[in-house]
């Protein structure tokens, strides 16, 4: 079954750099037009889908405030005229200001990392919901983390703000189905982003890439291209049928 996303719109959150840039690359590899949203400048995200032949506009957008998530929906049809995918992939993690055991961690870092994170992709899905309920079609893909199959020390906040977006995909998923809305989750493994860079630099442990890389079945690390055919596909019509779902993209590392 076809993968073709021509015609399609799709918004990616936090799309200004990183694994937000990759899947909304991927997607207008695929045919889709992109709502590349961010807190920071999304232009080069822009420029790149433009350098693919693709089309795709940037919108300011910060997940935490209902009034610019709702914005953000209406640039989309008022560019595009529909919205049919939504990759809730904006969070807080490389930004962390430093790995803290729970007795350490601050209750400030703690409500910031709930707010983007959790309330963050609640909040983007209830604004598009609308319009996919329209259409009678929309895809939801909310990235969590592998980190919630594993435990990770040093980051109860984060850990615990990703097992929150599995659990409301789920919900989400029984919600929205009958309006023909799909919600699926994906659970990343330790990718070689700039934010994980900037993760390992603060917390002094240069040799994770390594480890991390030794416990796949695979051996080596996970890179950005490792996640994008996942979400073209679960943006497609080949993943009509799958709705509630937590796809594990992580080399074999954990079986979640």
């Amino acid at each position: 079954m076809s993968q073709d996303l021509t015609g399609r719109v799709a918004i990616v959150t936090g799309a200004g750099r990183g694994l937000g840039q990759a899947y909304s690359l991927a997607l207008a590899k695929a045919g889709a037009r992109i709502v590349a949203a961010d807190v920071i400048d999304s232009s080069e995200t822009v420029e790149q889908v433009s350098a693919i032949g693709g089309e795709a506009i940037a919108v300011s957008a910060d997940v935490t405030s209902t009034e610019q998530m709702n914005d953000m929906a209406r640039s989309a049809v008022d560019a595009f005229g529909r919205i049919d995918i939504l990759v809730n992939n904006a969070a807080l993690y490389g930004g962390l200001s430093k790995m803290s055991s729970m007795l350490d961690l601050s209750e400030d870092e703690w409500d910031t990392v709930m707010d983007i994170n959790v309330k963050g992709v609640w909040k983007a899905a209830r604004a598009v919901v609308p319009q996919m309920s329209q259409q009678k079609y929309g895809k939801i893909i909310n990235i969590s983390s592998g980190t919630i199959f594993m435990g990770m020390p040093g980051l109860m906040h984060y850990v615990t703000s990703k097992g929150a977006v599995w659990a409301m995909s789920r919900v989400m998923s029984r919600e929205l189905g009958p309006a023909g809305i799909r919600v699926n989750c994906v659970t990343p493994g330790f990718t070689m982003t700039q934010a994980s860079e900037d993760l390992m630099t603060k917390a002094g442990n240069t040799d994770t890439k390594q480890r991390v890389a030794s416990m796949s079945p695979l051996g080596r690390s996970q890179q950005e291209d490792d996640l994008t055919g996942t979400i073209v596909f679960l943006s497609s019509v080949a993943s009509d049928f799958i709705t509630g779902q937590t796809l594990n993209v992580d080399g074999g590392v954990t079986h979640g």
